[in-house]
């Protein structure tokens, strides 16, 4: 099966990217919850979580049903869940902690674990979830199948803690991964593998900011297919892909 053509979708401001993305996860929410009864959300860092905080706010935060979202993390350092580097931090602090999702429907990862036992329990509680039927399983892939996965990129084109020149990025087999050697620290972090990531319903590329302009030119302009490709250039959901870029990601282009 061909991989579906993405959605690009460019904004002046990132202010406007992220009213268009509240939109959209709007809709998705609504969609999936009227289908399944449920909204499997899995969340990136970075500026991503910014991006988010119009779903605080009216009309947005009335309009969705938060008590059937369930909230999971695409990568998180192997820190404590209040350190400052926490992706669950940065998360809880810009926008779990203003919106009514239930306690128990968040995810994060185990603390005072090692890289690798922490990557191994959050495998093993997705597929416990994915037994349970707490999340519904990819008939191509046999992996855990997310309603809607929002990623983030790195300016040199990562996505997740899946970088360039790490063996990480091949991973086939496993659904979550560890790395001990981050380039940019902390270095102790896990992450989902691309097969888990493309098992996805829906892909939320959200890209904002000058800094990014270089891969999106590597990613998206015509001579994206040349030469190695960048992390974000083996994200291909068996879903829709949408990217959601500011005028300034765009520069290059």
């Amino acid at each position: 099966m061909a991989p579906p053509t993405p959605n690009i979708q460019t904004f002046e401001t990132e202010d406007q990217v992220a009213i268009a993305l509240a939109v959209y996860i709007l809709h998705l929410s609504a969609k999936f919850i009227a289908a399944n009864g449920s909204f499997s959300v899995v969340l990136s860092g970075g500026s991503l979580i910014d991006t988010l905080r119009k779903l605080t706010e009216p009309p947005y935060v009335d309009s969705i049903d938060w008590s059937k979202w369930s909230i999971f993390f695409l990568d998180e350092r192997v820190v404590p869940l209040n350190h400052p580097d926490s992706n669950y931090k940065l998360a809880y602090d810009g926008f779990l902690s203003k919106v009514p999702i239930p306690e128990s429907n968040i995810y994060p990862i185990k603390e005072r674990l090692s890289p690798e036992e922490a990557a191994d329990e959050y495998e093993q509680r997705l597929k416990d979830l994915v037994s349970n039927k707490k999340l519904r399983t990819s008939e191509i892939t046999g992996f855990a199948k997310f309603d809607l996965m929002l990623v983030g990129m790195g300016p040199e084109g990562h996505v997740a803690s899946l970088f360039c020149w790490h063996f990480q990025r091949f991973e086939k087999i496993k659904w979550v991964t560890f790395i001990t050697d981050s380039p940019k620290p902390p270095s102790n972090r896990i992450t989902f593998t691309f097969p888990l990531i493309n098992s996805a319903s829906e892909i939320a590329m959200v890209v904002t900011g000058e800094d990014a302009a270089d891969a999106v030119k590597v990613a998206l302009g015509p001579h994206a297919s040349y030469g190695f490709p960048l992390p974000v250039q083996k994200v291909s959901p068996e879903g829709g892909f949408t990217w959601f870029l500011d005028k300034a990601a765009t520069s290059e282009l």
